[in-house]
């Protein structure tokens, strides 16, 4: 164990047990008594509340009431950390779970229960996938999958995971594709038969897809939605996409990749829904209304 790490661990043991013995201590790490003693010095010396006693009761512990909020982190940044470390505990981290459990005790602070993220309606494959993918972005190792898109055309990929993206009830992996050489957003729902390779990478994110400013090829729509779909205009899109009729139907205008999909969501709207910009979105509509209702005569 790395002296940093184990400094860390003494600091934990004493904030739960108070007082410990060097032998204990010493016992745990696999270290000799003196390497401890030294390690208390090197606390004493940062400041750290940390004393030895010599007797029948004597040992090593922490002055009464101390935290470490006291010597490093305000008030403020101890919630920021444990409410960030609480998210990342409810999407499947035992790793973060243990963290958390352990600055909570050193913060001195109890756990508040503040956010529930529910993923019940992912299949165990699903959750595993995710599972693997993370695994694979933070030991920065090449994963291998195959990948159907938008149009239903499958393609193997192989890739060096950057980031995962939640964004508009759907999770993204954003990557570095070594069969396109470039940069490409694949939905997570749609990769199959995804195994790690033992192969690592250097490359890190770069900044204008860390920023959020990857350029997409995208359609601004302007849409009127029946005011029988209110429920949906209220869950779909923001106050600023949206503005209500005098009839109670809706006006949308908003911006999204051009796919597949999008013409798919608009389609979801049945008769709910007309596009009124740009015209070409109008034809791509009617054609695919006009091929459906082939598939009826």
């Amino acid at each position: 164990m790395q002296v940093n790490n184990r400094l860390f661990e003494i600091v934990y043991i004493l904030m739960q047990k108070r007082k410990t013995t060097a032998k204990e201590l010493a016992d745990r790490f696999e270290v000799s008594t003196r390497t401890i003693y030294r390690d208390i010095e090197t606390l004493s010396g940062a400041n750290i509340p940390i004393y030895a006693s010599k007797g029948k009761d004597g040992g090593i512990g922490l002055l009464d009431e101390y935290v470490l909020n006291k010597t490093i982190l305000s008030e403020e940044e101890q919630n920021q950390i444990l409410f960030a470390l609480q998210g990342m505990k409810k999407v499947k981290g035992q790793d973060e779970k243990d963290v958390l459990e352990k600055l909570s005790i050193l913060f001195n602070k109890k756990i508040n229960d503040w956010i529930k993220i529910d993923f019940s309606n992912w299949s165990n494959i699903q959750e595993e996938r995710f599972d693997i993918i993370k695994s694979a972005i933070l030991n920065k190792q090449l994963i291998r999958f195959n990948y159907y898109n938008s149009n239903g055309e499958e393609s193997k990929r192989i890739v060096e995971p950057l980031q995962i993206w939640f964004k508009d009830k759907s999770w993204y992996l954003i990557s570095y594709c070594r069969n396109k050489e470039d940069y490409r957003i694949f939905k997570i729902a749609r990769i199959k038969e995804i195994k790690i390779l033992q192969e690592h990478f250097e490359r890190e994110i770069p900044k204008e897809l860390k920023e959020e400013k990857y350029n997409f090829n995208s359609i601004l729509l302007e849409l009127e939605i029946s005011k029988e779909m209110a429920y949906r205009v209220y869950d779909e899109f923001e106050n600023n996409e949206v503005y209500k009729k005098e009839n109670g139907n809706f006006i949308v205008k908003v911006e999204y990749p051009e796919n597949e999909w999008v013409y798919g969501y608009i389609l979801s709207f049945g008769e709910y829904a007309k596009v009124l910009n740009p015209s070409y979105a109008k034809n791509i509509i009617k054609d695919k209304l006009q091929k459906t209702l082939k598939n009826y005569l």
